[in-house]
């Protein structure tokens, strides 16, 4: 009989995780369930339903921190936050509509767990970097705290990054605090038109290699840029790269105009003032140009910006109907392709591993994440170190089996 457990305080989950060991079953653990669809399909019955740990607690806007329950809605911290003009800098992306989720499910302790970052991660870094303390249920029914609300002489702060992105797999996360940011004054886009991938790339790594402080450089395909919301890229009838830059409003402008000079040598120019910023960044960080059509299958690549042209290009030779666009200068490539069996993953992760990247596929159906090794395969010795670490939090295994690898 398949059982829903649903705590309203640590001390629940800890009975809980506890049962589970005695009964020698398994727990799917879910906070707002916006990303069941997002990994390996949990071989458990039962599970643990974390919707009643939510809400903002301590946020103290001096200090830029705040606690929160998992389930706390990262469009509430989102509201919360814009009324002090502060921000999560690390701009977490809502996939909701990606998995064919209604938009605005997104938790926090979903985005921890996932280590989900948007197009500023590469100025302000992963999702990790800015969360400064946990607590958690281990899969040995033990409470444990690591961190705190200052960085400095916080023993155990490393814990925090080895819990974000383990996918609920090594335990049960009951509160998080995290770093809040001052939220930019004005933002500025400067658009280059008509470049094919692998120029803009090029000019994507010229703008980041300036003293401008770039906050996301992003490329677009003709195809991908003709479905946004935004006019002046949705008419373009050409491939768009896009650069952001944010900050007070003098300084903003003054490296806005001074990157439309030097990315005007590679074509024509433009720029977006704050909304219509807001509005692409949002699609590109949501990953909007493949969450209307739910029929191909989704894949994420990490690779070093000046591999991704070439990688989309093997791939695409082989697998007809292949469609790219990039993040993070280059170095995030959302990948869609025609669905099949096995996903492409020979094809795709054969291109990959030339490159010395890695492979996620995020969206395909349950039978073929079942079946599909979702995550990069690791080398043998990361892959010794992984069991280790799940063995030592959780050695019965009874959070999230079979999340990230099979049988696991």
């Amino acid at each position: 009989m398949t059982e829903r457990l649903a705590p309203n305080s640590e001390s629940d989950v800890v009975e809980a995780v506890q049962w589970a060991l005695a009964a020698k079953t398994p727990l799917e653990i879910v906070a707002g369930g916006s990303k069941r669809a997002l990994g390996r399909p949990v071989a458990a019955e039962h599970s643990l339903d974390l919707g009643s740990l939510t809400g903002m607690r301590d946020y103290e806007p001096a200090e830029m921190v705040f606690d929160a329950g998992p389930a706390t809605p990262v469009a509430e911290i989102t509201a919360e936050l814009a009324a002090k003009n502060q921000q999560l800098a690390f701009e977490p992306p809502d996939l909701g509509p990606l998995l064919g989720e209604a938009e605005g499910r997104a938790t926090l302790g979903g985005v921890m767990a996932c280590n989900l970052s948007g197009p500023r991660r590469i100025k302000a870094f992963a999702a990790r970097d800015h969360l400064l303390g946990l607590k958690a249920v281990t899969g040995r029914g033990e409470a444990i705290k690591t961190g705190g609300r200052v960085v400095k002489n916080v023993t155990g702060y490393d814990l925090c990054k080895l819990m974000a992105g383990s996918w609920g797999t090594l335990g049960v996360v009951t509160d998080l605090t995290v770093r809040a940011l001052p939220a930019p004054e004005r933002t500025r886009t400067v658009l280059v038109f008509g470049l094919d991938d692998g120029r803009g790339l090029k000019a994507l790594r010229a703008a980041l290699a300036t003293p401008h402080e770039v906050s996301a450089a992003a490329h677009l395909p003709a195809a991908i840029a003709a479905r946004s919301g935004v006019s002046y890229i949705m008419e373009a009838g050409v491939a768009v790269s896009a650069v952001r830059v944010e900050g007070f409003g003098l300084s903003a402008e003054a490296r806005c105009v001074a990157l439309r000079d030097a990315l005007g040598a590679f074509g024509p120019v433009e720029e977006l003032h704050s909304k219509n910023s807001g509005t692409l960044w949002r699609e590109v960080r949501d990953v909007a140009p493949f969450a209307a059509d739910t029929a191909p299958q989704v894949w994420r690549l990490s690779l070093t910006p000046d591999k991704g042209a070439s990688v989309v290009a093997q791939i695409a030779g082989v697998v007809l109907g292949a469609e790219a666009f990039y993040d993070w200068g280059g170095g995030l490539v959302w990948l869609a392709l025609p669905a099949r069996d096995d996903a492409a993953a020979s094809v795709v992760r054969g291109a990959v591993d030339e490159a010395g990247g890695h492979a996620l596929l995020v969206r395909a159906s349950e039978r073929v994440r079942r079946n599909t090794a979702v995550f990069h395969p690791q080398p043998a010795a990361l892959a010794a170190l992984s069991a280790r670490l799940k063995r030592g939090f959780d050695p019965d295994g009874v959070l999230n089996p079979g999340r990230m690898v099979a049988g696991v």
